[in-house]
């Protein structure tokens, strides 16, 4: 094995909180390195329409994250290409991070991996995302107002969504594969409560359908396995709430977790382990949104340089 490259932060993860720790990493004069296995921006790259990011109207994920990428590599961030094979932290507390090509020598890390969208499965799911198909009603609520749009999953983030949705939609229908929500009470009676809400019991969505919107949607009954499509002069929305895998797997034996895998920092980003620090998210956190995902960069990095006694550039 060829020798480590000794830098001071290994970034794992080059989506808005990764590029953001690599801005704030340059700033404060840091030897860093970013690692990104599949591509540049991560989920924000997926997100066809950007209404929310502030100082940034109407623009789109990938627009976003030429930005970001830009302004990083003009400060001199290093951005690599490769898949993090393992994480391991040596008796003197560096850490050893092996690449598919290359491992590296860090005095610090910042996980900022993300977490992705469990897929529901059915038929013109990846066709339609960014066309109808959506795993972000926040990002992507507004532009269905005033439509129709179902809402897959029985929990919390899927009720939670639907009531979020119901501010825009004309109706909202969730498509529950059980016989009741899994939901905490006080947020099923919500949904029960909302005129605009609906619930379809023992039913799975198995097919969308459609040219540039999704215009048919095939539903099956669990109970006696009839399926049924129906058609939509205008296009409909299908939100998918059926959980998210974080990508926390390579630092589980250094940080805690909570049931799902999101792992557990404190305000300055840290872990239990000591120079071992996370953002995006990966973190388990109340909102999940490309702006939090960049205060978490910025908040890592910056705690990362007074962990080495670097000086921060306001």
């Amino acid at each position: 094995m060829s020798e480590a490259h000794k830098v001071d932060v290994a970034i794992v993860g080059a989506g808005p909180a990764g590029l953001s720790a690599a801005i704030y990493a340059q700033r404060a004069m840091l030897d860093a390195i970013t690692i990104e296995h599949t591509a540049v921006g991560g989920q924000m790259v997926l997100t066809s329409d950007v209404d929310n990011y502030p100082g940034v109207p109407h623009t789109d994920g990938y627009s976003l994250v030429e930005a970001m990428q830009q302004q990083a590599t003009d400060l001199g961030a290093r951005i690599v290409m490769s898949n993090v094979r393992a994480i391991e932290r040596t008796e003197d507390g560096t850490f050893l991070v092996q690449t598919d090509e290359e491992h590296y020598a860090a005095k610090t890390v910042i996980l900022a991996g993300g977490a992705t969208p469990r897929h529901a499965g059915f038929d013109g799911e990846e066709l339609f995302v960014g066309k109808g198909v959506s795993y972000c009603a926040t990002c992507d609520g507004m532009f269905f107002r005033n439509r129709e749009v179902f809402v897959i999953g029985g929990g919390n983030s899927a009720a939670e969504e639907a009531l979020f949705l119901a501010k825009f939609a004309s109706k909202v229908t969730m498509v529950v594969r059980k016989d009741h929500l899994r939901a905490q009470a006080i947020v099923a009676r919500q949904v029960e409560e909302n005129p605009k809400v609906y619930v379809r019991y023992l039913t799975s969505i198995t097919a969308v359908g459609g040219d540039s919107a999704i215009t048919s949607v095939t539903f099956r009954d669990n109970n006696t396995g009839e399926l049924t499509t129906e058609e939509f002069a205008t296009g409909v929305g299908v939100f998918v709430f059926v959980g998210r895998d974080p990508a926390s797997q390579l630092v589980r034996a250094y940080v805690d977790v909570d049931e799902v895998g999101y792992v557990v920092a404190n305000e300055r980003m840290e872990t239990r382990t000591p120079g071992l620090f996370v953002a995006g998210d990966v973190r388990k956190k109340s909102l999940r949104q490309i702006v939090t995902a960049a205060s978490d960069g910025a908040v890592a990095a910056t705690s990362v340089a007074a962990y080495l006694g670097q000086p921060v550039e306001g």
